[in-house]
């Protein structure tokens, strides 16, 4: 299947989004995992629900998730103790010292949409070595490499990485549902992420208005991965985007997770499973609110086949819309990096400058070795 070139019209609206706009409080569905590891009946449950969703929503608030309450605690207060370190402390991991885009990003920082989003936030994923780059590796390879750690508080890593490797099982149970939903045997999707899954993981400060340039605490989007879990604190500002265009609050509710699929279940699907377009705006004067989202992806060095879904399914799959500006590409690598490089111009530039400017680095390149041979 070619993706289909067409300005999706739900982003084109999402361009003009401000908090202004009427915003519907009628909340999104819930989902139970725990069904998943009850009787044949509980899980027939779930899978019908759980069906639904995926066609109507994309968005839902999963319980019954298994992650200790203590572990969600410490991960929004380390999160909170990270920001309020010395400005010189974070920016010891400063996301422009990564290729592989992990690390801390100031406020303004990173565009959504060609916007800057008014939150600060430190990036990581999975912890693995860098991979080995010769003249001939596909440039999304120089993404894999290790995670920046603040020194000024080492107490980070084993909380991040505990919490981390938890929604990692959260979210591979839920892809175990999401097959069975789709018609699909349990494992379906297994072979998607089982050599290396992006375990992507953030942790955001949105600043309140009095201090923000912008409404836009991050831009109206579609996620890119398998599934995200996003956990939040005690605050509202997560506006997710129907069909016809309308918003819906999602504010916190304890003990849950909001839960999204995102672009490569889309393409899997042909459009059977939604990736709703979301944003957060920025919270009222002197508010701050945390959040910390994680994103299940495939494995880069994958691509996304298309699904052999059940005739009553295919029959309704919509097709998958992408932004002419903003292709998507079955090759997840290359999805990836793509994202990244649009989402973050300054770690391009120190990284990635043959990408964006391919002429410049040969000129450069030649410029370079016609000095040695001059030596």
């Amino acid at each position: 299947m070619t993706v289909t070139q067409l300005p999706d019209p739900v982003l084109q609206r999402t361009n003009e989004f401000t908090s202004a706009e009427a915003v519907s409080t009628s909340q999104l569905p819930f989902l139970d995992l725990s069904l998943l590891y009850g009787s044949q009946e509980d899980r027939q449950q779930l899978v019908g629900e759980l069906r639904e969703i995926l066609f109507d929503h994309g968005f839902f608030y999963l319980r019954g998730h298994g992650v200790r309450p203590d572990l969600i605690s410490q991960a929004l207060t380390a999160s909170r103790m990270f920001f309020a370190l010395p400005r010189e402390a974070k920016l010891e991991i400063d996301i422009v010292k990564s290729a592989q885009f992990r690390g801390y990003t100031r406020i303004g920082g990173e565009l959504t949409g060609g916007r800057q989003d008014w939150r600060e936030q430190v990036d990581f994923d999975r912890e693995e070595d860098f991979a080995e780059i010769g003249p001939d590796t596909p440039a999304w390879k120089r993404t894999i490499g290790p995670n920046q750690w603040p020194s000024a508080m080492p107490s980070l890593k084993p909380i991040i990485t505990t919490y981390q490797a938890e929604v990692t099982r959260v979210a591979i149970d839920l892809l175990k549902a999401i097959a069975l939903a789709l018609g699909q045997p349990e494992g379906a999707f297994e072979p998607l992420y089982k050599s290396a899954p992006r375990q992507h993981l953030k942790i955001v400060r949105y600043p309140g208005r009095d201090v923000a340039r912008s409404e836009q605490g991050v831009g109206a989007h579609k996620d890119g991965g398998l599934v995200t879990i996003l956990l939040q604190d005690s605050t509202e500002g997560l506006r997710v985007q129907r069909q016809d265009g309308s918003w819906v609050e999602a504010p916190p509710i304890p003990g849950t997770f909001v839960v999204n699929t995102g672009e490569l279940l889309e393409l899997a699907t042909d459009g059977f499973v939604r990736a709703d377009v979301h944003a957060a705006v920025t919270p009222p004067s002197g508010i701050v609110r945390y959040s910390i989202p994680f994103f299940l992806g495939a494995s880069h060095e994958g691509h996304i086949p298309l699904i052999d879904l059940p005739p009553e399914l295919k029959a309704v799959a919509r097709g998958v819309s992408s932004d002419p500006a903003n292709p998507l590409f079955r090759s997840v690598g290359e999805n990836h990096l793509k994202a990244r490089i649009r989402s973050h111009p300054d770690v391009a530039r120190a990284h990635y400058g043959d990408l964006i400017d391919p002429d410049a680095a040969t000129s450069a390149k030649a410029t370079q070795t016609h000095g040695v041979n001059d030596v």
